[in-house]
């Protein structure tokens, strides 16, 4: 039997880019928090927790006195950078370009007086940070039954959380569009609808759709593995599962089942953008072991 890695899976430039921050503080100072888990992946934050990267809650930030305090790639609302700036507390900004960017543009929209709407999910951290641009004043929805919330009266502009579905987001659009068309042969004395749709969708996240599916399609039994409150993780596994139904989603080398593998001869190892490659090369070995009897132990990189 054959155990192929994904060549496109692994972290996103941004979830690097804040690991070499937090890694390159580390080695300084040998101590650092982290405001909220640094990705949605344990067995990695449990590996950076060895180095000296203290997870703390929003709660515990005015305790800090001892060491810097990492913004994760998700990025943070103004609230938290005024606290920092109260408290005296000095901040590692680790906030993935992209969602700066997105950040900025939320905030221009909704000073021009637009109605924020965010597809996303309204307790995740990128999500928060969004809705901080705007005091808090924006509507969040995940799905299409939530469109109902929208009050398409006025200037509206709708924006994605980076790790949504990108066929879902469109098929939202598509509707908000069908409603303001209904909406221009209104009463005159209504205000006039204008509506703009910003596809803010991570392009390293949407396009691994295609690619994601091919892989899928080409093994016999596909291995996805993530973090399980990973956003990024479960959209990338329904990609997976909708292509082959043989599609298993894994934290850990341990939870394989030898069960899943019969008369398979490839098996395909994948993960979302907050998995490392080294992770995935473990549950390869894993898989080789429990299949073709080699003897390896999951060791996790130092």
């Amino acid at each position: 039997m054959q155990v192929i890695i994904d060549k496109n899976a692994g972290f996103c430039w941004g979830v690097v880019r804040a690991i070499e921050i937090a890694e390159k503080e580390l080695n300084a100072s040998g101590k650092l928090y982290s405001l909220g888990e640094i990705i949605h992946n344990p067995v990695e934050v449990e590996r950076l927790k060895q180095k000296g990267l203290i997870p703390i809650n929003h709660d515990e930030l005015a305790n800090v006195k001892d060491a810097k305090v990492l913004i994760r790639a998700h990025g943070e609302p103004p609230s938290t950078y005024e606290m920092a700036q109260k408290y005296g507390i000095e901040i590692v900004d680790a906030t993935c370009p992209v969602v700066t960017k997105l950040q900025t543009r939320i905030r221009k929209f909704y000073l021009e007086g637009y109605r924020i709407v965010i597809f996303g999910k309204k307790e995740h951290p990128e999500v928060i940070g969004l809705v901080g641009q705007c005091n808090g004043d924006a509507i969040v929805i995940k799905s299409l039954e939530e469109i109902e919330k929208i009050p398409l009266k006025g200037k509206v502009v709708l924006f994605s959380q980076t790790t949504m579905s990108k066929d879902l987001f469109y098929k939202i659009k598509e509707e908000i569009e069908k409603r303001v068309e209904e909406l221009i042969v209104v009463k005159p004395e209504d205000e006039a609808v204008e509506f703009v749709a910003k596809d803010t969708i991570c392009r390293q996240v949407s396009n691994r759709d295609d690619k994601l599916k091919e892989f899928a399609r080409s093994v016999d039994v596909v291995i996805f593995v993530a973090g399980k409150n990973s956003s990024n993780g479960k959209v990338l596994f329904e990609i997976c599962k909708s292509e082959n139904p043989r599609t298993y989603f894994i934290e850990m080398p341990k939870e394989l089942n030898l069960e899943w593998f019969k008369d398979c001869e490839v098996v395909g190892v994948t993960g979302a953008t907050s998995t490392p490659q080294w992770l995935m090369e473990e549950v390869k070995k894993e898989i080789e072991r429990l299949c073709n009897g080699q003897n390896m132990s999951f060791q996790k990189p130092s």
